[in-house]
C-alpha cells in the first residue's frame, strides 16, 4: 500500500512539472529594445510613424537650405569677380582715355584737364604702373614743327599729372607729329581728332585696380 502511495506521489509530481514547461513553452517572449546607434557623443533612436515623417521633412529642409545658401556663396564670388573686372576695365579706360587740343596749341583745354584729373587717382592707385604719352598734330605744317608740336603736346599732359603728384619717373613722352593720324581727310574734322595726345600703359597694367 505504501509503495502505490509513493507511485501516485511521483506521479503527480512530473506530471505537475510537464504542466510547467508546457505553460513556459506558450509564454509570449519579451520584446527586445529597440536598437540604439552611438556616433561619437551623438545618440539617435530608429524612429518610425508620424515622428519618422517629421524628422524626413527638416532633413529636408536643411539640405534645401545649406543648398541655397552654397548657391547664395557662389553667385556673390561670380559677382564680386565680375564687379573686379568691370572696375579694372574702368581704371584701365580713365587711363588712356586721349586728350585733344586747339589747331597750333598745346595748351590744356578745361574739358582734357578734367580727363586728366581723371588719371591722377588711378595712377596713385597703381604706383606699379607707368605710362608713355604720345604727343600728335594734324598734317598741316612741317614735319620738323608737328614733331616739335607734338612732343610740346605731350610735355603738357606731363607736366600737369606730376604738378598732381606723380612721379615724373613713370611718365614718358614720344612725338609721332603728323604721322599716325585717326582719322583720314584734309577738313577739321579729321584735323580736331588728330590733334592729341593718346596713353599707352608700359608696366603694372596686368592688375590695374579701381581707386
Amino acid at each position: 500500500m505504501m509503495i502505490n502511495t509513493r507511485r501516485a506521489a511521483e506521479f503527480s509530481g512530473a506530471l505537475l512539472f510537464t504542466v510547467l514547461v508546457l505553460d513556459a513553452c506558450h509564454k509570449k517572449p519579451e520584446p527586445s529594445p529597440e536598437p540604439v546607434v552611438r556616433s561619437g557623443t551623438t545618440t539617435t533612436t530608429t524612429v518610425s510613424g508620424p515622428n519618422a515623417d517629421s524628422i524626413r521633412r527638416a532633413e529636408e529642409e536643411a539640405a534645401r537650405l545649406r543648398a541655397e545658401e552654397l548657391n547664395r556663396r557662389r553667385v556673390d564670388s561670380i559677382n564680386a569677380a565680375e564687379a573686379a573686372r568691370r572696375a579694372a576695365e574702368n581704371a584701365r579706360l580713365a587711363l588712356t582715355t586721349t586728350v585733344h587740343f586747339d589747331y597750333d596749341q598745346s595748351d590744356l583745354r578745361p574739358e582734357d584737364r578734367a580727363i586728366l584729373d581723371a588719371k591722377v587717382p588711378v595712377l596713385q592707385a597703381n604706383p606699379g604702373v607707368m605710362i608713355r604719352v604720345q604727343g600728335h598734330t594734324d598734317e598741316r605744317g612741317s614735319d620738323e614743327y608737328n614733331l616739335a608740336l607734338g612732343q610740346r603736346r605731350a610735355s603738357a599732359v606731363k607736366r600737369y599729372l606730376i604738378d598732381h603728384g606723380i612721379a615724373e619717373s613713370r611718365i614718358e613722352t614720344v612725338t609721332y607729329g603728323e604721322e599716325r593720324p585717326v582719322a583720314q581727310g584734309s577738313d577739321e574734322t579729321a584735323y580736331a581728332q588728330n590733334r592729341r595726345a593718346e596713353f599707352e600703359i608700359t608696366a603694372g597694367g596686368q592688375a590695374i585696380r579701381q581707386p
